[in-house]
């Protein structure tokens, strides 16, 4: 991903998959932050091709396989998913000198969202990721491979903060010391998921990884979700990872880098609608510790993401993509924001995933 791909060589690239037509473009798509997306129209369908990052995701093999795996296995459970299209030659993906890529079809119809203050919109998105939890149950997670190490390990992530603060190669520290002291407070806090993954009352699952709400594709018409995308971070983990990290982007009513923090607030309305979603799909089946740990999933989730910007914004802006010098200082200013708030309502999460389960209002809904 060193140097700019032309159009020809997209061109050439697409056309040594599968496609069904003749290509007449191939255009940017998207804005995500780690693979580079294009947008592929030929004669009678359309598709998505993706340079991989193979920085950040070294094993492409292995990541694939990951892909193929649980898309197959979502396919025999009758769920809509990612469908990848293979190479003319068979394979599922290419190497070339510029780079690895692939190719999944387009889902037409649909749409995503990046903010919603709707929570009858959030609860649909806690279901579709309820459900993805649900049909994957008897999947093997153990088959599966770790695209990343240590993703969602929180003390290792602390680990690799503090290491970020020591080194200081910009200076920045300096001008941090009250957001780094912020971190270094909850520290007897970010063991707690890891610990109930290793003494067993957590069980090892299938985990996206990711629940951003742009990685739902919502059917446009009816607003119902249709298929889970992102799947690059699937691996095997704990639900409440994926449970936390969506309440922390999508129970947040400001943008993940909104440098106002006066619209910035955890929204328990919000975490409502989205646990409602999520349990009414795997209530069933989370153990208690799950159901206990899930408000602290939510803030431990937004802390570590919180870290992770300003542990970045400290090593010279090199993991996430940035628009200007202070991007990801922002970032993590609105996750801090985010997991005071969490904590200050604590009480009122876990109150709220008990009356869920049982099956009462559970209180006023707009507290």
């Amino acid at each position: 991903m060193d140097r700019h791909t032309t159009s020809d060589e997209l061109r050439r690239i697409a056309d040594q998959f599968a496609l069904d037509g003749t290509v007449t473009s191939v255009t940017p798509y998207g804005d995500g932050h780690i693979n580079v997306t294009y947008l592929v129209e030929a004669d009678r369908a359309r598709y998505i091709l993706q340079q991989m990052n193979t920085t950040v995701f070294p094993d492409t093999p292995n990541l694939m396989r990951n892909i193929e795996l649980v898309t197959a296995f979502l396919r025999t459970q009758g769920q809509e998913t990612l469908e990848l299209v293979p190479t003319k030659d068979g394979r599922d993906w290419l190497e070339t000198d510029n780079g690895a890529y692939r190719v999944y079809r387009f889902i037409e119809g649909a749409m995503s969202y990046n903010l919603v203050d709707d929570p009858r919109i959030f609860a649909r998105a806690g279901a579709a990721f309820g459900a993805f939890q649900r049909r994957l149950a008897d999947f093997d997670a153990s088959q599966l491979t770790e695209t990343i190490a240590h993703f969602h390990d929180t003390p290792h992530r602390y680990a690799d903060f503090r290491t970020a603060v020591d080194a200081d190669p910009l200076g920045r520290v300096a001008g941090v010391r009250d957001e780094i002291a912020f971190f270094d407070a909850h520290v007897d806090d970010y063991a707690q998921i890891m610990d109930a993954l290793a003494d067993g009352s957590v069980p090892l699952r299938v985990t996206h990884n990711d629940t951003k709400l742009n990685n739902i594709l919502m059917d446009a018409g009816s607003g119902e979700p249709r298929a889970i995308i992102d799947l690059d971070t699937v691996m095997p983990g704990s639900m409440l990872f994926d449970f936390g990290d969506s309440i922390r982007f999508g129970a947040s009513t400001g943008l993940e880098d909104e440098p106002d923090l006066t619209k910035v607030h955890f929204s328990l309305p919000l975490f409502r609608a989205y646990a409602e979603g999520f349990l009414g799909e795997v209530g069933g089946t989370a153990t208690e510790r799950e159901l206990d740990l899930l408000p602290v999933a939510a803030q431990l989730m937004t802390l570590e993401c919180g870290m992770r910007f300003l542990g970045d914004y400290l090593s010279g802006d090199v993991y996430f993509a940035t628009r200007y010098p202070e991007h990801n200082l922002v970032r993590a200013h609105t996750q801090m924001q985010l997991a005071r708030e969490m904590g200050e309502q604590m009480p009122q999460m876990h109150s709220t995933i008990r009356s869920i389960m049982q099956g009462s209002d559970g209180g006023d809904r707009d507290a």
